[in-house]
Formats: structure tokens, C-alpha cells, sequence
């Protein structure tokens, strides 16, 4: 013990010293500048302020956005003899801050809220008129039999109360569609596939599907898919597209 008490303590030079000491002071210094950028940007976030430049530029592009929808409308939409089938499987590939007010709600109405979304439609004047104010944002084709089925096995989702509810017992699909004489899946593929009576019905039964983004994601998205694009008619290329997101 005598001998410890009589080690001299270790040296430690002067500039060390004052290196650990500084090490020290520009650590604080960092750790208050960080703590007052996370309290400047919650602020920042609270308050959600856009400058007037902000507001000019989200304007315009919506204007812009209805514009060019009047000027499509203007064109030649082909006659509902043309088309290649009665049923349509309409998919969202794009959402924009910057749409008209007119076109989220005409997805609205298709009931294409989210992106990569899919529904089945009956194919009429109508529905292709909206289609066609909503092109930059949709495409759709004609689905097979097949694709037909594995969307509403994989990805079949009742709408129950306003609640997405899994399909997984046809007592769910009865109590809910009995009446039209639909009790299982298999009802529901041969209505969908068909273009039964009670389509309509089914249809609205029928959650949007929730598709998956396509491995490498979509290409050109503002030309149509004739020009080399991806909106637009796809007619029955709408199922090589079906394929890469279920």
C-alpha cells in the first residue's frame, strides 16, 4: 500500500489537456445545435407554413391539370363497339399532389383512391369518357379467366360496413350476396368473368384490389402505353401486367 501511495501519478502534456477539454465544449456545442433544428423543424411541421410562391405553383398546376383533361375529352373516343370486351380491370399507376380537385374525385368514383389499386368495371360510355379524363393516371385492358381468378383468390377482399374483411369463408360471401344467388369464390370469379346480371352488385362487394408495385417499377408513365408508355388502353396486355403485381 506504501508503495502504491508513493507512485507518482501518470503525466498527461498540457495540449492534451486542452484537446479533451475542447473535445468536450464542441460535443455540447453539436449536441445544442442538433436539439434546436429537431425543435425548429416540429415547429416547422406544427405550423405547416407554405410561402405565397408555394400556393401560385400549386394552383397553376392544377389548373393545368384540368386543361389538359378538357383537351382530351375534345378527342375522338373510340365507340364502345370497338372495344375488345365488356370487362375492364382499371389499375392507378400514378397520384399527384397537383391534380384538379375534378379528377381525384372522378378516381374517387372508380374507386381508385390509392396507387397500384385495381378494380373490375364494366366497360360503357361512361365509364370510358372518365377513363379518359383520368388517363395520365390509369391503365386498364381487358383481364383473362385466369388473372380473373388468382385476383379474387390472392387478393379478394369483401367490404362488409365500410371494413375490409378477408374472404375466407363463403358464409361471409353468402350472407352477403346470397340473395343474387352468388355463395362461394367461384361465384364470384363466374360473375366477374362473365359480366353476370349482378355484376354490379359483386363488384361493390369487392374491395379494390391492393396490388403490388411492379420489380422495376413503371416507365414513361406520363406517355400512353400505344406511344410506349404505360397509361392508357393496354387491352389484353393488361394481363402481362396483372402477372408482375399480384
Amino acid at each position: 500500500m506504501a508503495e502504491e501511495q508513493g507512485k507518482e501519478l501518470a503525466y498527461i502534456p498540457e495540449t492534451i489537456l486542452k484537446k479533451r477539454k475542447s473535445n468536450e465544449e464542441w460535443a455540447l456545442k453539436r449536441k445544442a445545435q442538433l436539439e434546436l433544428r429537431q425543435k425548429r423543424a416540429k415547429q416547422s411541421q406544427g405550423n405547416d407554413f407554405k410561402l405565397p410562391e408555394q400556393f401560385i405553383r400549386e394552383y397553376r398546376d392544377k389548373e393545368l391539370d384540368l386543361i389538359k383533361m378538357k383537351q382530351r375529352t375534345k378527342m375522338h373516343r373510340p365507340a364502345q363497339t370497338a372495344l375488345g370486351s365488356k370487362l375492364l380491370f382499371v389499375v392507378r399507376i400514378q397520384g399527384r399532389n397537383d391534380m384538379h380537385p375534378t379528377t381525384k374525385k372522378i378516381l374517387n368514383k372508380l374507386r381508385l383512391q390509392r396507387i397500384f389499386s385495381g378494380v373490375f368495371i364494366l366497360a360503357n360510355a361512361a365509364v370510358m369518357d372518365m377513363l379518359q379524363k383520368v388517363e395520365p393516371y390509369v391503365t386498364y385492358g381487358y383481364p383473362n379467366l385466369k388473372n380473373v381468378k388468382e385476383l379474387v383468390y390472392k387478393k379478394g377482399y369483401g367490404r362488409i360496413d365500410k371494413q375490409r374483411v378477408p374472404l375466407t369463408d363463403n358464409n361471409i360471401i353468402e350472407q352477403e350476396l346470397g340473395k343474387h344467388g352468388i355463395l362461394c369464390m367461384e361465384d364470384i370469379v363466374h360473375e366477374v368473368a362473365s359480366v353476370g346480371p349482378h355484376f354490379k352488385e359483386v363488384t361493390r362487394f369487392l374491395w379494390p384490389f391492393a396490388l403490388n408495385k411492379p420489380e422495376g417499377g413503371l416507365q414513361k408513365t406520363k406517355r400512353l402505353f400505344r406511344d410506349g408508355g404505360e397509361t392508357g388502353n393496354r387491352e389484353d396486355h393488361i394481363n402481362e401486367l396483372i402477372d408482375k403485381m399480384n
